[in-house]
């Protein structure tokens, strides 16, 4: 304002620079404002089987998961637990076998079906039959197979593979896991008389002699697992 006269008076030369008015001086330049940039820092990108694993690092396969877990599923080596009828056949082979004389130890009967899955696939995972993503889940059970690295999914599963000791690649469909197989070991010293299935009196002279009588009450031998007995001799 050249000539200030020091009244603020509606109208005046005061009024008139308070208000913007007075051009006398010169004007106080604006300040522009920074442009704003639309891109955003750049984000690290993590392939999707990292991310799985990152995301799943308590439940990933390998030893520590079994040591963990795999209590959890035994197998049983109740007869109570094999599937009916045959759990009753069993029952009446194996009583005329004791009443005999002979020794009947009973070591697996029914399989769990979730310890038979993670015996199939970490056999599967580790020999590359199966991708670790392709692996199907199973209601019961948490376990990641997929580290988000091929060469340490498979490490992982032949880890399991070691402590399931597991030798061929177990099956998702055996007479065990149906609860239709048994394996027992059966001794006696001589000579014994056991009686058939119909009840007839038969005298065994070896454990192999002891086929047949299996066979009448249903109860078939696998020649080739010693210890095996199933519904259909497989």
């Amino acid at each position: 304002m050249s000539r200030p006269d020091g009244r603020v008076d509606p109208k005046g030369r005061t009024w008139t620079a308070l208000s913007g008015g007075d051009t006398g001086g010169a004007a106080a330049p604006r300040r522009r404002a920074a442009p704003v940039s639309g891109r955003q820092p750049p984000v690290a990108s993590t392939s999707p089987g990292a991310t799985r694993a990152a995301n799943a690092q308590g439940n990933l396969s390998g030893a520590a998961w079994w040591h963990a877990n795999q209590a959890r599923y035994p197998n049983s080596q109740s007869v109570d637990d094999l599937e009916s009828p045959f759990r009753e056949k069993a029952k009446r082979f194996i009583a005329a076998l004791r009443a005999a004389g002979a020794n009947v130890r009973v070591s697996a009967t029914r399989r769990n079906r979730i310890r038979a899955h993670l015996m199939h696939y970490s056999w599967r995972v580790a020999k590359g039959q199966i991708a670790p993503t392709d692996v199907s889940a199973i209601d019961g059970c948490d376990i990641q197979w997929d580290h988000g690295d091929l060469t340490k999914s498979r490490a992982a599963a032949a880890e399991m593979v070691r402590l399931f000791h597991i030798v061929f690649k177990p099956s998702l469909t055996s007479n065990h896991i149906a609860g239709t197989a048994i394996d027992m070991t059966i001794s006696f010293s001589g000579t014994i008389t056991v009686a058939d299935g119909s009840g007839k009196s038969v005298r065994v002279g070896s454990v192999a002699a002891l086929n047949p009588v299996g066979a009448s009450y249903g109860v078939l031998k696998l020649a080739s697992d010693p210890p095996h007995w199933s519904a259909n001799g497989h």
